[in-house]
């Protein structure tokens, strides 16, 4: 389904992503695992479009996207959940799941869609006329990931969603990627909890200083304590 081929990407003059390749194959929860720093963000923004890459190509649907501006790629399919959430001050919960259907597919069918991802958040539901930024951090990650999910896509690009949240909030955020996955949407999961991320994950990569160091299944890299220690500081 998406697919990186040798991609470089740049910021200024510095070399960020060096040669990275990876797939992700339709129906899976893949995860890119490393440290801070490794370029795993940089990973999900290039993809985008947000970091155009300098070299390489990104394949996506057997065709390449690799120039095309950030909306016409959400167009086709693939959505974002940046790491910072980016709640729009000011909007209510149902003003910012109505700007991200602006330049989507389905925004002629907001009543159906806010619907359907009330389905998976019924908290949100219950707070949609609430200002979207008053909401708890556990309820505006939540939003971030509704917010993703009522284009439709084929693929969600999510990164870092249980920063900052307690325990019992990481499994529940835990739970929602399973059950979106389980809706037949494919995942690519950058996350620092490594436990988490590997234990509902199918196949996952280690990146490290720009470059994938190794890739398998998920299970088998969480298993393996050289790996651990020597890339992800568990």
């Amino acid at each position: 389904m998406l697919k990186l081929d040798n991609i470089n990407t740049y910021y200024g003059l510095s070399h960020i992503l060096q040669g990275i390749s990876l797939e992700v194959n339709p129906q899976e929860i893949v995860t890119l695992v490393g440290r801070n720093g490794a370029g795993k963000t940089t990973t999900l923004k290039s993809i985008l479009g947000i970091t155009p890459i300098r070299s390489g190509r990104i394949i996506f649907k057997d065709q390449d996207i690799s120039a095309l501006p950030t909306h016409t790629i959400v167009q086709r399919g693939i959505s974002y959940v940046p790491e910072e959430r980016r709640i729009i001050p000011g909007l209510s919960v149902k003003e910012n799941l109505h700007l991200a259907l602006l330049k989507s597919k389905n925004r002629n069918r907001e009543t159906e869609m806010i619907d359907r991802v009330a389905q998976y958040f019924p908290i949100l539901k219950d707070r949609l006329s609430q200002e979207g930024t008053s909401l708890s951090g556990g309820e505006q990650q939540m939003l971030a990931i509704a917010r993703a999910l009522i284009t439709d896509p084929e693929i969600m690009l999510i990164d870092e969603p249980t920063e900052g949240l307690m325990p019992l909030l990481v499994e529940t955020i835990a739970e929602i990627i399973q059950t979106i996955h389980k809706s037949g949407v494919t995942v690519l999961l950058v996350e620092q909890n490594v436990e988490m991320a590997l234990g509902i994950s199918h196949r996952a990569y280690v990146i490290d200083e720009g470059r994938i160091q190794m890739s398998g299944e998920a299970k088998a890299i969480l298993a393996d304590e050289q790996v651990a220690c020597q890339y992800l500081a568990v």
